[in-house]
């Protein structure tokens, strides 16, 4: 005899009607993510590399497509997350977080709080969007995960970090050394 399932779906406008109570609320496939606001630390990461990529962007006229957390990313009734930090195409830019579906580049910041969802749930529902690059980013471990659509593993940058627009775009260089040392303690 089967068991029934029990486990709580969610739906993304049951998690857009929450209070705000200071946590950030997504929903990935109808499973709740529930996590606490970031540390100083993790801000600073974050700050880091808007700084690096708004540079780049504005070089290529870019630079009103790069976003940051809180963003309501839907690709359908039981997902909504929030990325970090996420570049989209120009096309998709307007006021309205729904129609923000091609991901050029998404950014998590690894907390002791969301390590498991930002690795393996998120990892998994943005390689099945077709997001095309997505980065883990690890500040005390001093890595970057880099995972691309059809991944099975990451490519684990430590030195410099690489990322391009676009294929006739130019190269964005990221040293990583310096921008961790750089962080608060």
């Amino acid at each position: 005899m089967a068991m029934p399932n029990t486990v709580r779906r969610y739906t993304v406008q049951e998690v857009l009607d929450f209070p705000a109570d200071g946590n950030r609320y997504e929903v990935v496939h109808g499973e709740l993510l529930v996590t606490p606001a970031p540390q100083p630390r993790h801000q600073a990461v974050i700050g880091e590399f808007v700084y690096r990529l708004q540079e780049y962007l504005e070089r290529l006229d870019r630079r009103h497509t790069l976003f940051t957390a809180p963003a309501d990313i839907t690709w359908d009734g039981e997902t909504l997350v929030q990325p970090d930090i996420l570049v989209v195409p120009p096309g998709e830019v307007t006021n309205d977080w729904r129609s923000y579906k091609t991901l050029l580049l998404a950014v998590e910041v690894v907390s002791p709080s969301s390590a498991h969802a930002d690795r393996v749930i998120k990892r998994r529902l943005y390689q099945e969007n077709r997001v095309a690059t997505y980065w883990v980013v690890d500040h005390d471990a001093r890595v970057v995960e880099v995972w691309r659509p059809g991944d099975a593993r990451p490519e684990i940058v430590v030195d410099t970090l690489r990322w391009r627009l676009g294929e006739e775009a130019p190269e964005l260089e990221i040293p990583l050394g310096s921008l961790f040392e750089e962080l608060p303690a």
